[in-house]
């Protein structure tokens, strides 16, 4: 049984720093890609960043820059630091994978990040 738990929200004011953890269960994580994501109030998901089993890492145009992700295997955690937070960063964030013969996607229950003007 696939898990993901992300943790490390919170609320913080603009130009502030969040650092947020995927821990995973029932999968070797470093054999997969691990996403993060976004949904905030009113708008669709969207893919904020990628890391890859053999190291390559994806950003979405509007993070570059701030935000930063990364592994720690060991640990089975991928973390997603978050700098230079704007309002419009405000969403529940969600890390995800895919998994078993049928492909099947996995998500976490999210952390909500607040950023406050």
């Amino acid at each position: 049984q696939v898990q993901l738990v992300e943790s490390g929200g919170g609320l913080v004011q603009a130009g502030g720093s969040l650092k947020l953890s995927c821990t995973a269960s029932g999968v070797f994580l470093s054999l997969k890609t691990v996403d993060w994501y976004r949904q905030a109030p009113g708008a669709q998901r969207e893919l904020v960043a990628s890391i890859s089993s053999g190291g390559n890492i994806n950003y979405a145009d509007f993070v570059k820059g701030r935000f930063t992700i990364s592994s720690d295997y060991a640990k089975s955690t991928v973390y997603l630091q978050m700098n230079s937070l704007k309002p419009e960063d405000t969403a529940v964030y969600y890390c995800s994978l895919e998994h078993g013969r049928q492909i099947t996607r996995y998500w976490g229950q999210g952390t909500q990040v607040t950023v406050s003007s």
